[in-house]
């Protein structure tokens, strides 16, 4: 994948959307909840990454690693919605964001098979 890919350009725009969103996630929970969905998020983009610069099986170990990454992302962002961080408008944004990552990943994953079964 090029780094112009689209799930580069859409997950940088997820961690750019959310650092803005987390600064406004209370104070008390800056270095728990926030830090977590950010940890996550930046780990996505990092994998993302490292696994356009491997091959083979690492490249396969690297992707299935950023959607592991996703789904805690997902889980962070559901629980900053129901405990009222975001509203709906937001979540819905994030959630459309998120899912789109998740279909180019998904996308990316299922070339990689084709490639390694043919």
């Amino acid at each position: 994948m090029p780094p112009e890919s689209p799930i580069f350009t859409k997950t940088f725009d997820l961690v750019s959307w959310l650092v803005g969103r987390a600064e406004s996630f209370p104070r008390s929970q800056r270095f728990v909840v926030t830090k977590r969905l950010l940890d996550a998020c930046l780990n996505l983009q990092e994998r993302l990454v490292e696994a356009n610069a491997a091959n083979g099986r690492e490249k396969r170990t690297k992707l299935a690693l950023a959607d592991a990454e996703l789904d805690k992302v997902r889980l962070y962002l559901r629980l900053a919605y129901r405990w009222g961080w975001l509203s709906d408008g937001q979540y819905e944004h994030a959630a459309g964001m998120v899912a789109e990552v998740g279909r180019l990943l998904g996308g990316w994953k299922r070339q990689l098979r084709q490639t390694a079964a043919a």
